[in-house]
Parts: C-alpha cells; structure tokens; sequence
C-alpha cells in the first residue's frame, strides 16, 4: 500500500489502553482501532487475503470480503489525509461499503473494535441484497469476442478484464507480477523472455490481449449457453450452428449472466449481445433446440414458442423431418 499505511500501522499497532471494549485483534476501540485495518489492508495488498476471523462477523463470501477490501484499500489510499481515528475510520467504511447489507457493515467494523452510532450511518442506505435475477451467481461484460472462440452453437470461450470487480480481487499476485514482467521485457525488446512470461499467464487461465491498441490483461471463461443445445460440431448441421453463433457474438463484447458451473467446469449462462438474448436468437434461427431436461425457467416458457416457429419454418436444422437431437447423438457415441 502507499506510505501512509505503512506510517499509520507503525505508529499506533500498540494499545494505550487496555479496556472492556477490545476487538478481537486486542485493541481499544476508542483508541487505535483503525490501526489494525490499516495492517489488513497492508496485508491485503501483498498477499490478497483477508483475515481469517473476519467470516465470524460476516455472513458474505470471502469473495465478497476480497471485494470489500479491495475498495477500502483504493479509498484508503486516495485519502488526504488517510483516516487517523476510529471515527474517521469507520465513516470511509461506511461510505464505501454503504450499497452492502447492513448487517456485513456492522460485522467488519465490529471485528475491529470501530464505533458504529447513529452520527455515522447517516450516509448508509441499505441496498437490496441482490439486483440480478433469480438464480444468477454473478455478472460480467466480456472483451470482444475472439472468432477462434466460439468452440459449437452453444459453448465459447470469452475473456474478461482483469480490472472487472468479479474477476481483479482473485486475480493471483504472481500472474500480476508476471505481466508487470512481460511489459518490461518487450520494452527491452527482450520477446524470448516476455513469450515465457506469457506463457505462464496463460497456464494459469489469463492472457495479455491488445484491445485498441492497449495491452490488457484478462482472465479465460469457458461458457456454456444455457438452456439450449446445439448439434455438436461432427452433428449434421453442426457447422452451421457453430456458424450461426459466431454471426451473432463474433467479434462483440458480451453481458454474461452465470447461474452456474457445469461438470466440464463451464459457466452455465446467459448471454446478451448489443441487447439481443443469444439463446433466443440462436432458438429462432432453427440453429438449437430448447434443452427442456436442464432448463425448467418459467421466463423461457417462449423458449418451446420461438423453436416451434422455426420449426414451422423449417428453417436451419428443421429443414430435416426429423434431425437427431444432440442428446441422443452424445448418448449413442458414449456407448461406441
């Protein structure tokens, strides 16, 4: 972290006094409380990690936690002058965790012995919980999608900025580090040593892309569109709907919506390009069937009308009477 915190933390990570409101890391609250967030965040930006007692005063995730640091350690930085009480100390969290459940606020200023009265929640407004649809885990806005990506009709691998709140507090600090490598490397025009360095971003799901003329680091997602299924590619119409997505994603930025992940470790999600549903677009076009067995969702209830047009149609793979479903296909294949 900057100066500051390192002053802060090595000024006053003694007590002064010794009452019956110490925190858990030992410390008055009325006193140098604020000290023992200044180690955390200190901490937190050389190894990533939160502290362990933390989940007994919080009901988030320990991702949500990385989140919450990672913002009080950017806000802490930019402080002129950096919080130096309790009061002070407890106001930026508030401020900066404020669209957070309440009870996640009290729980970390708790954890370390900071005031939380009436005087200070003034700037709080609780939000809700979540504003993402049922059963969405989380949400991200992709970089434009590579051609080469868009693996079949219904699975494609995108990249997200490293920078992007769902991926930059998992980001590991050695493949940070390794870009900050590569870009000196190339600067000496030392490509031999940036093309390992890359490599090593690489094997651990990341890579270095040029987007606008801007080198940016990004994290690797295998998606897998849920709620319907394409032919696979060996399929009989499996190149045309393999086709038929590229035509809609290729070469885009993407809103991914995760529900979850899928025994091959794809993110199972929906997809928007330029405000079209994906699934909806690739079901009209006759490029996929609606995967009833896995997607059960009363919002795609259109899901069997937009199939049935295209099969009234008898557009894309329903220009066949009667073509092999791909479930069926994979089943008979398991078994040769």
């Amino acid at each position: 972290m900057g100066n500051a915190l390192t002053f802060l933390y090595g000024k006053c990570c003694k007590p002064t006094t010794t009452d019956d409101s110490l925190g858990p890391h030992g410390i008055s609250a009325a006193t140098v409380g604020v000290s023992a967030l200044a180690h955390d965040l200190f901490n937190f930006e050389i190894t990533s990690q939160v502290p362990e007692g933390l989940g007994r005063y919080v009901q988030s995730s320990r991702k949500a936690q990385a989140n919450w640091y990672r913002k009080i350690h950017e806000a802490w930085k930019q402080a002129k002058p950096p919080p130096q009480t309790a009061e002070e100390a407890s106001r930026l969290v508030i401020e900066i965790l404020k669209r957070n459940q309440k009870a996640d606020v009290e729980g970390l200023l708790s954890f370390y012995g900071l005031p939380w009265s009436h005087t200070l929640v003034e700037v709080y407004v609780e939000a809700p919980v979540s504003s993402l649809p049922e059963g969405v885990r989380f949400e991200f806005q992709t970089l434009p999608v590579d051609p080469k990506a868009v693996a079949d009709g219904d699975t494609i691998t995108v990249y997200v900025r490293a920078s992007e709140p769902v991926v930059s507090s998992y980001v590991p600090r050695e493949v940070n580090l390794a870009a900050v490598q590569r870009a000196k490397a190339r600067e000496k025009r030392n490509y031999p040593k940036a093309d390992e360095l890359h490599q090593k971003i690489i094997d651990s799901g990341y890579r270095v892309l040029n987007i606008d003329n801007e080198e940016v680091l990004a994290r690797k997602f295998r998606i897998r569109l849920r709620g319907i299924d394409a032919p696979e590619s060996q399929m009989p119409f499996g190149k045309e709907a393999q086709q038929g997505l590229l035509k809609i994603v290729g070469r885009k930025s993407l809103k991914v919506l995760v529900y979850g992940e899928d025994q091959y470790g794809r993110c199972v999600a929906d997809l928007y390009c330029n405000g079209i549903f994906v699934q909806e677009a690739m079901l009209k076009k006759g490029l996929a069937w609606h995967y009833v067995a896995y997607d059960k969702r009363p919002v795609l209830a259109k899901a069997r009308l937009w199939e049935k047009e295209a099969r009234q149609k008898r557009i894309g793979l329903w220009a066949s009477s009667n073509p092999e479903k791909p479930w069926d296909w994979r089943k008979n294949n398991r078994r040769e």
